[in-house]
């Protein structure tokens, strides 16, 4: 019996094995059928994952966001795959065709990926395996990319970085058809394609990989991404940890300015790490805090679902999730990003790449209902777990809006390196950077601002002086003038000392100094304050501005007062400029307009500066007032006698036409060692075109006075028209919420405890 049994038993082990053999070569000789997906569960699991696709096919045709966006994907991707694929041998910088045209194709890919994992469709996994095949046939011919400006090339694009972005999408689309491709086809895709594009962007480019900067997250997220559905641990560890054993000598500066890091500060972690605050701000800027998001958290995500153990969104106290609403907070009314450093106008949340911040923040955060508003403003969600999140919360009716409140965002590591204030007042805002350099897209632009009304702003910051991917302009890349203009700190309303720019205009020297904080209260809403402190940026000179946003019953609108002290070891010339937009209505001044047009001077930006006009002030209160998009807008400034005014309008020594033709009023004050500039802006009235009628055209304020300022106390009055007159005191040393402060002007005693004091 005992003999029978073991028989049996081996018969059957044998019987088993057979049919396994079987199975798995039936698999394998016919890659293309559907009954593949159930080879595994491992795939998808990226992005997109198992669960998350039987979920998904679950609730299609009740979830109307979710099912609009699949839709409108399905109508694109059929679109393109009628045209024929195309993968052109690359030739051409941003903008051009081939590099167009290969950027065009990592997102339909991964569109088509989708779509065959949430429709079950084979024609677009046989879509994507062609266009794959089509590529691994291409890249092992390829040398570097022609075009040789970049400080590391890459061979489908003419940097690394465009060839990361490429890898992080298509990473995704490979992931999706990975169980439709069979063994010999995936071996093929590894071996030829993916691994030889993840060690280019990495071994061979050191200089982009092995730092800290938005390029080197998209190249992290990419090598790490491809690595995750690959199962290679080698090339996730090279992600998460940066290149080991990396033999360089000294920091290596590129041409972008950042270093390669030889101690240890490289890999995903580490961009995570350095450029995050802990109130999540990005220290390049808002701009390239959104282009980075994508890769930021798309490979989070990816890290979440394949490696959870690794708890990537509890990293640094969960920065990457805080980081989404300090961006969503560093936008206008309209949604736009304010354009701190080289931030192109115009970019906002409705971006592809916020909506997938929206809807990560959403899925792997809190579910904020605020967010589901701004997923139903953008009209669209991820087609994936996530998307589907925020598809049901808003179908279930658990959104509400998103409040955007005045908030102060600390920069640097550790939230030790200033920051950038944001002081909201019904339609008004007000945008205070007192931030470190950040990074190589940083400007000199020290306590710096901008004001905006309603998402139109009133005083500009220029941002950056590009025409991206607009291939006419310089191969869509950075034009000369974003280093000899927009960086510069005259183009920023700020104080440029004896026409030098801060840190003589030196990356090197502006990267070591950041300003500090003096105080911040947001909570009273009729009195909102910022104050910071710069002190590096000119030696010698240090620099104290305190901004303010007053709502005054006998005002229309909440209007801002800024107060610029500045104390020196020696004389200089102070320029400060108004960056308005609008046309002129009507000053108090006399000016002269010259027949012929000068620059205003030779270099740090001054060069691209015309002289439209020259006055000198006449009064202790200069004004002016302008009109733009039907709204009217007045500066009021203490001044003296010996001011001079100056309208200055971008353009000179620009043959090309790449800067736009933009209007200043600056204020001049020479041979001075310690001053106090001390301004009023309101935003007032309106005109209509269509019924010819101006309303509430005249300013309210009637003065700006210095009552007092000393190194410890710096008193403001201002009157309005009616002849009402309110003071306001700000405490330039000791700022502490819990200080008292007593202080007699003009034989009357103010008692206050806090930073400031306004009655």
């Amino acid at each position: 019996m005992l003999f029978i049994r073991n028989f049996i038993l081996k018969f059957a082990l044998v019987a088993i094995v057979l049919t396994a053999f079987s199975c798995k070569k039936e698999n394998a000789d016919d890659a293309n059928t559907k009954s593949k997906t159930t080879i595994s569960q491992e795939h998808p699991n990226l992005i997109l994952t198992a669960q998350g696709v039987r979920d998904i096919r679950a609730q299609l045709g009740n979830i109307p966001i979710f099912d609009t966006t699949l839709k409108a994907v399905q109508e694109e991707i059929d679109a393109e795959i009628a045209l024929g694929i195309d993968t052109p041998i690359p030739l051409d910088y941003s903008g051009g065709y081939t590099h167009v045209r290969h950027k065009r194709n990592m997102i339909v890919l991964q569109k088509a990926g989708v779509l065959y994992q949430i429709l079950d469709d084979e024609k677009y996994a046989k879509y994507v395996k062609d266009m794959l095949m089509q590529y691994e046939e291409l890249y092992k011919t390829l040398p570097l990319h022609p075009k040789t400006r970049s400080y590391a090339r890459g061979k489908l694009f003419w940097q690394c970085l465009n060839d990361s972005n490429w890898l992080v999408y298509v990473s995704q689309a490979y992931d999706c058809v990975y169980n439709y491709l069979s063994e010999e086809e995936r071996n093929t895709l590894e071996t030829n394609l993916f691994k030889p594009f993840a060690d280019h962007i990495s071994m061979d480019s050191p200089q982009f990989y092995q730092r800290v900067h938005n390029h080197s997250t998209w190249g992290n997220a990419a090598v790490g991404m491809i690595g995750l559905v690959m199962n290679d641990q080698e090339l996730i560890d090279r992600a998460l940890y940066g290149i080991k054993d990396l033999k360089l000598d000294t920091n290596e500066k590129d041409d972008d300015g950042g270093f390669l890091n030889k101690d240890g500060k490289a890999g995903f972690l580490a961009n995570i790490e350095e450029p995050f605050s802990p109130d999540g701000y990005y220290n390049e800027g808002p701009y390239y805090q959104r282009y980075a998001m994508y890769p930021f958290l798309i490979f989070a995500e990816g890290l979440h679902n394949v490696k959870p153990e690794l708890k990537i969104f509890e990293y640094k106290e969960g920065v990457l999730l805080k980081s989404i609403n300090a961006l969503l907070n560093l936008s206008d009314a309209d949604g736009d990003f304010f354009p701190l450093n080289d931030g192109q106008k115009g970019m906002s949340y409705y971006t592809s790449a916020l909506v997938t911040a929206v809807d990560i923040s959403y899925h792997f955060g809190t579910q904020d209902p605020g967010l589901l508003s701004i997923a139903s403003a953008q009209d669209r969600v991820l087609l994936d777990d996530s998307g589907l999140a925020v598809a049901l919360g808003i179908k279930n009716g658990k959104a509400t809006p998103f409040q955007k409140k005045s908030i102060n965002l600390s920069d640097g590591p550790k939230g030790k390196q200033g920051g950038v204030a944001i002081l909201r007042n019904e339609d008004i805002e007000l945008v205070f950077k007192y931030a470190a350099q950040g990074s190589s897209h940083g400007h000199y632009d020290k306590l710096s601002y901008s004001l905006y009304e309603k998402g139109e702003e009133i005083l500009q910051d220029y941002g950056l002086a590009r025409f991206v991917n607009i291939e006419q302009k310089g191969g869509g890349n950075y034009l000369k003038e974003n280093k000899t203009w927009a960086k510069q700190t005259i183009a920023h309303n700020t104080i440029t000392q004896n026409e030098t720019s801060h840190f003589n205009g030196k990356y090197e020297i502006g990267s070591q100094h950041h300003s500090d904080l003096h105080y911040f209260y947001s909570e009273n809403e009729n009195v909102q304050v910022v104050s910071a402190k710069e002190s590096n940026a000119y030696p010698g000179t240090e620099m104290l501005r305190t901004m303010v946003i007053i709502k005054d019953e006998d005002l229309e609108k909440p209007y801002l007062l800024d107060i610029m002290k500045v104390t020196s070891d020696k004389a200089n010339q102070y320029d400060f400029p108004y960056y308005f937009l609008g046309q002129v209505i009507q000053t108090n001044f006399d000016y002269k307009a010259p027949k012929t047009l000068n620059p205003l001077g030779t270099k740090n930006g001054y060069q691209h500066l015309y002289v439209e006009g020259t006055a000198k002030a006449n009064t202790d209160n200069t004004k002016f007032s302008w009109l733009n998009k039907g709204k009217f807008y007045s500066l009021t400034t203490a001044t003296n006698t010996d001011d001079e005014i100056l309208f200055t309008r971008i353009g000179a020594n620009d043959p090309e036409f790449n800067l736009r033709r933009e209007t200043a009023l600056m204020l001049r004050r020479k041979n001075t060692k310690n001053t106090l500039f001390v301004s009023a802006i309101e935003a007032h009235g309106s005109y209509s075109p269509v019924s010819e009628s101006a309303v509430n055209s005249n300013s309210s304020i009637a003065a700006l006075k210095v009552i007092l300022d000393t190194t410890d106390y710096t008193a403001i009055a201002i009157t309005n028209i009616n002849g009402n007159s309110k003071l306001f005191i700000t405490a330039n040393t000791n700022a502490a919420a819990e200080a008292k402060h007593t202080l007699k002007i003009n034989d009357k005693d103010y008692t206050w405890v806090g930073a400031y004091y306004y009655q």
